[in-house]
């Protein structure tokens, strides 16, 4: 990719407001974000300073302290035992911010510009966790592995198959740990809807539709204060063509996988997780129809299609960003009830049971559910041009399971308990490997404007 793509005006920001936008929301929230315009999360606790060091702390390095890794760090401070020892990140910025707030908290870390010199330098560290731009995570991740850390990368694994393959390979072959960040994976109301009252209790019957969506407003590209422009020649030794793409990378083809793969690769994968099986075939639809300066689309809508012992299921995915109407959530639909799921329970966080279904109360007795509310009173309404009859919809039952941490810290628990203990990882690299499959192949399917079939030896590295 060549150096032509200019600096926008919206781009050049004084560092005064940059800093502003990046810490009044809590560490990183305003800035986890603002890639793809979603409203920034609420901020979290503060957490207390770290204790003085233990010995049983297990050291850990972060690879990549730009939005994603802040959002991981701010989630591992919460942790207790887990001592963050060096940072690496290519921009200075990051570096200096990352670094003064965690000596906030108790914790030194010694800071590095290039991975490589970090891992040559450290000695003692027992874990890493990284969270760069998805087409080094396979370069970061194995370089870890290979230096006998066990290693927490976010997700998607990488923009290339053949990139996210030797990650599992490397894995198989150094015997270490690699968890992927698919963080819904360890969500205990996503495990209790999905394993509990789904999959084992059939609390919604068959499944015969899912739909999921991912909607955010439109957004500027991200800027940077001039005072921490990277040099052109420290932007070509890591592979960017200028500031505008290291800063938004994931619009780029080089570097990410656009929307459909940064978003949609959560969502998709829960449909194999309630299926028990990856996706026969997609059809897709999108196009870069609003943005002039992106290169992935910057909207998509697919169907797949499962096979599953129970017959055949569809599922629709479609993500936005020109509109944040609706939000992000799930939804599970079966013959006897529907389930509705999302990260922020307000979106998504109950059962809707049909009529004709067996009865759920039992359930709610034992805990599984919680009872059923009010549902809306039956009405009717008529004019002269249409004569419409609302009939009461069903109520809802709740889980009564939620989250009261940051949507990451389960995630990292198991997978630092894993270091620990040998505790079995919730998304190993096998398993998010077959996600990477089915996102990519569909940004493949919007391109060929046709159904993809997928052949079960794809899906395993």
């Amino acid at each position: 990719m060549g150096h032509a793509i200019k600096t926008p005006a919206a781009a050049r920001i004084s560092r005064r407001d940059f800093l502003r936008s990046s810490a009044t929301a809590g560490f990183g929230a305003a800035l986890a974000g603002a890639a793809f315009g979603q409203d920034a999360p609420q901020a979290q606790p503060v957490p207390a300073p770290a204790a003085a060091k233990s010995a049983d702390e297990l050291r850990v390095a972060v690879i990549g302290c730009g939005a994603q890794g802040r959002v991981l760090i701010e989630s591992m401070l919460r942790i207790p035992g887990i001592r963050i020892g060096a940072i690496c990140d290519i921009w200075s910025y990051s570096r200096q911010y990352t670094g003064n707030y965690l000596k906030k908290y108790g914790h030194i870390a010694a800071t590095y510009e290039d991975y490589r010199d970090l891992l040559a330098s450290e000695k003692g560290l027992q874990a890493a966790v990284v969270a760069t731009p998805d087409w080094v995570h396979a370069e970061h991740a194995n370089a870890c592995l290979r230096a006998g850390l066990p290693v927490y990368c976010e997700k998607e694994m990488s923009n290339s198959l053949d990139k996210a393959r030797s990650m599992v390979l490397t894995a198989r072959e150094t015997g270490r740990l690699l968890q992927i960040g698919h963080q819904r994976r360890s969500n205990p109301r996503y495990i209790h809807a999905i394993d509990r009252l789904i999959r084992e209790k059939k609390l919604i019957g068959r499944v015969t539709v899912d739909f999921a969506q991912w909607n955010r407003a439109k957004a500027d590209l991200l800027g940077w204060p001039e005072k921490y422009v990277i040099d052109q020649a420290t932007l070509d030794k890591y592979g960017y063509g200028s500031m505008t793409e290291f800063r938004n990378w994931r619009l780029y083809k080089k570097y990410g996988g656009g929307p459909m793969v940064d978003l949609g690769s959560h969502q998709i994968d829960l449909f194999s997780w309630v299926h028990g099986t990856p996706p026969k075939t997609v059809v897709a639809s999108g196009g870069l129809d609003y943005y002039k300066d992106w290169e992935w689309y910057d909207n998509v809508m697919a169907v797949y299609e499962f096979e599953t012992q129970e017959g055949v299921t569809r599922a629709f995915y479609q993500v936005q960003t020109t509109t944040q109407h609706g939000g992000f959530y799930e939804t599970f639909m079966g013959d006897n009830g529907s389930l509705v799921l999302s990260e922020i329970p307000q979106r998504g966080n109950w059962a809707m049971r049909e009529p004709h279904a067996p009865e759920w109360d039992s359930l709610a007795k034992a805990g599984l559910l919680m009872s059923e509310t009010v549902p809306i009173q039956k009405s009717s309404t008529k004019n002269i041009y249409v004569d419409v009859r609302v009939t009461a919809e069903a109520g809802r039952w709740p889980l009564p399971i939620d989250l009261a941490k940051p949507a990451h810290q389960p995630h990292l628990e198991n997978f630092f308990d894993a270091v620990r203990n040998g505790s079995r990882l919730n998304c190993p690299a096998e398993l998010a490997y077959e996600s990477c499959v089915a996102v990519l192949k569909t940004n493949e399917a919007v391109k060929a404007r046709r159904i993809m079939e997928f052949r079960p030896e794809q899906f395993k590295a």
